[in-house]
């Protein structure tokens, strides 16, 4: 599969061939559902904590006698129906993480860099820099580009002046191309890549090509 290769003024300078064992892999909705889930399982703190009846602060002394009073049966003021109780079935600390085979982790990526690939959501770039760091410089590329709504900037090492250009834009985000995952790339309509950052993605996830009938 070939994309053409543009230039930080929206014009296109050639063609770049992608690596058909990262870009060419059938969709696997399942897959990439699960590692989602994972994702955002392992993203959750489950640092939630509530006090049961047996470890508020409080006397356990009968509040007033069983029978003969008119008022309901009551125990320790410590019970859940009252105020300053403990919580019944409250929440506890626990570990919500999920874990996934390597080898459906990378099916996942290479499921998503697949799919963006072949709706024209996936965008390169010849070479992403700026002098200093300007937001409207930032926003004049993506509009060379036509980019319209959400967009990740996936860059092959740290550009302070291209994050700080970027930060400030609606539905733009930039990272590593090494930390790309499942969640990013199905949250942001386009993918804005540059040459240097695709062959670190073909490096990291690329490998044997997949089985006849899979590729598109």
């Amino acid at each position: 599969m070939q994309l053409p290769l543009y230039n930080m003024s929206g014009e296109q300078t050639g063609q770049v061939n992608l690596d058909p064992s990262v870009f060419g892999i059938q969709f696997n909705e399942a897959v990439v559902h699960q590692a989602l889930v994972m994702h955002n399982a392992n993203r959750r703190q489950g640092t939630a904590s509530t006090k049961g009846r047996a470890e508020v602060t409080g006397s356990v002394r009968k509040l007033y006698r069983q029978k003969h009073t008119g008022n309901a049966r009551a125990g320790s003021a410590k019970s859940p129906l009252r105020r300053g109780g403990g919580v019944t079935f409250g929440p506890k600390p626990r570990d919500y993480s999920k874990s996934m085979p390597k080898a459906m982790r990378r099916l996942a990526i290479r499921c998503v860099l697949s799919a963006k690939a072949g709706d024209n959501e996936l965008i390169v770039l010849d070479d992403l820099k700026f002098d200093a760091p300007k937001t409207k410089d930032m926003a004049g590329v993506i509009k060379a580009l036509g980019i319209e709504g959400s967009a990740l900037i996936a860059l092959d090492e740290t550009n302070e002046n291209v994050i700080k250009s970027a930060r400030n834009l609606t539905g733009v985000k930039t990272m590593p191309a090494k930390q790309l995952n499942v969640k990013d790339l199905l949250g942001y309509k386009k993918l804005l890549i540059t040459e240097p950052a695709l062959r670190q993605i073909e490096s990291q996830w690329g490998g044997a090509l997949v089985k006849e009938g899979e590729a598109r």
